[in-house]
């Protein structure tokens, strides 16, 4: 009884969760700049790992909702609830991060990828530091051949949480811009020699547009 009465709690949460979601992000202004490179690379048949910090997830996760991505969403409790809600919206979701189930995460992630969709994850998650970029998705790029495509997003007004990550949420009515950084392969000969790509990582995802 104790079992269906906390399974009826997350369903309720991740209802509420996915109805404040689309309800909000239906009010956004959308833009998107420099995502030409990722068109051609779909056309191209391609595949992508969406590299993202944790603390722009929610207007990213909403952007490219129903596009065949499979995101690495976190073990522990809050995750549940996260990917319910992802799943509503379209997405594959393999459970695990960088600190807890690191390496099924991956083999999960990569799994993903060689079936045919795109992968997401948040190098800097579930718990931080923020902002930094753990090697994780540079292993999966090297391992796949697929190439790690950064973006970011940035609204003109939002609040922002008192978490680790200062989460992004878009106020009603905000300008919504979703950036592209260059498509960047990772060419190495192992997958460690890939995780020492891990600053390079970083340092192009900073550069682009964000929050």
């Amino acid at each position: 009884m104790k079992t269906d009465d906390a399974d009826r709690r997350v369903r309720w949460k991740v209802w509420l969760g996915a109805t404040f979601i689309r309800l909000l992000a239906s009010t956004w202004r959308v833009e998107t700049a420099n995502g030409e490179e990722l068109a051609e690379a779909r056309r191209a048949g391609r595949r992508v790992i969406f590299a993202l910090w944790h603390g722009e997830l929610l207007p990213l996760l909403w952007h490219q909702r129903g596009e065949n991505v499979a995101i690495v969403i976190s073990d522990h409790r809050d995750g549940e609830i996260i990917a319910r809600i992802a799943e509503m919206l379209g997405y594959a979701t393999v459970r695990g991060s960088s600190s807890r189930g690191g390496s099924r995460a991956l083999i999960g992630l990569m799994r993903e990828i060689d079936a045919g969709r795109d992968g997401a994850i948040t190098p800097d998650g579930p718990r931080g530091p923020a902002r930094v970029f753990a090697p994780g998705a540079a292993v999966a790029a090297q391992r796949t051949g697929a190439l790690i495509a950064p973006i970011r997003a940035q609204a003109s007004r939002a609040w922002r949480l008192e978490s680790w990550d200062r989460f992004l949420i878009p106020k009603p009515f905000a300008r919504v811009r979703v950036s592209f950084g260059p498509l960047t392969p990772v060419v190495a000969d192992s997958p460690r020699a890939a995780a020492l790509q891990a600053p390079a990582l970083q340092a192009i995802l900073d550069a682009v547009p964000g929050s």
